[in-house]
C-alpha cells in the first residue's frame, strides 16, 4: 500500500511538472532572433561598415538598436550618421528602428576611423535594445569579424 502511495505521488508530481512546464515556457515572452549581414572594410585606420539589419524570429520587434564595437579604441572625434552615438571609448551604437516579423529593415553604413592605425581590427556586431521583446538565445546574436588593413571588403 505504501508502494502505491509512493508511486502515485511520483506519478502526480512528474505530470504536474510535464504540465507546467509548457507554461512556463510559452509564458516567458515572444522569441526573436536579430541578425545584421553586411561588410566592413578598412585602410589606414578608417573602417567603413555596411549592414541590413534582419529580424529572423516570428514576431515584429518596435525598436532595436545594435552596437559596434572595435578591439580598437576610436580617434577622439567622429563623424557618425544620424540616429548613432559613441558609447564609450571603442564603440557605437545605431538605432535600426521597428523590424517585422521575418523581415528586414534599412540599409545602414557608417564610417570610423581608429586611434591608430592598426594592421588588423576585431569587429563585433550585436544587438543592444529589443524593444518590449525578449530574445531567449541571446548566445547567438554576437558577430564577430576580422578585419586586415588590406582594403579588401570581409563579409558577415
Amino acid at each position: 500500500m505504501r508502494t502505491t502511495r509512493a508511486l502515485a505521488a511520483c506519478g502526480a508530481a512528474l505530470m504536474m511538472i510535464g504540465g507546467a512546464a509548457p507554461y512556463a515556457f510559452a509564458d516567458s515572452g515572444p522569441e526573436d532572433g536579430l541578425a545584421y549581414h553586411g561588410a566592413v572594410f578598412m585602410a589606414a585606420g578608417r573602417v567603413d561598415v555596411r549592414f541590413t539589419p534582419r529580424n529572423q524570429g516570428p514576431v515584429a520587434v518596435p525598436d532595436a538598436s545594435v552596437r559596434l564595437l572595435w578591439s580598437e579604441p576610436l580617434a577622439d572625434r567622429q563623424t557618425l550618421p544620424d540616429g548613432c552615438a559613441r558609447s564609450g571609448e571603442r564603440a557605437v551604437l545605431c538605432g535600426v528602428g521597428a523590424l517585422a516579423a521575418k523581415g528586414a529593415g534599412e540599409p545602414m553604413s557608417l564610417r570610423v576611423r581608429l586611434r591608430e592605425a592598426p594592421s588588423e581590427v576585431l569587429l563585433e556586431i550585436d544587438t543592444a535594445w529589443y524593444g518590449a521583446t525578449a530574445d531567449r538565445h541571446l548566445d547567438n546574436d554576437p558577430q564577430r569579424v576580422l578585419v586586415l588593413d588590406t582594403g579588401d571588403e570581409y563579409y558577415f
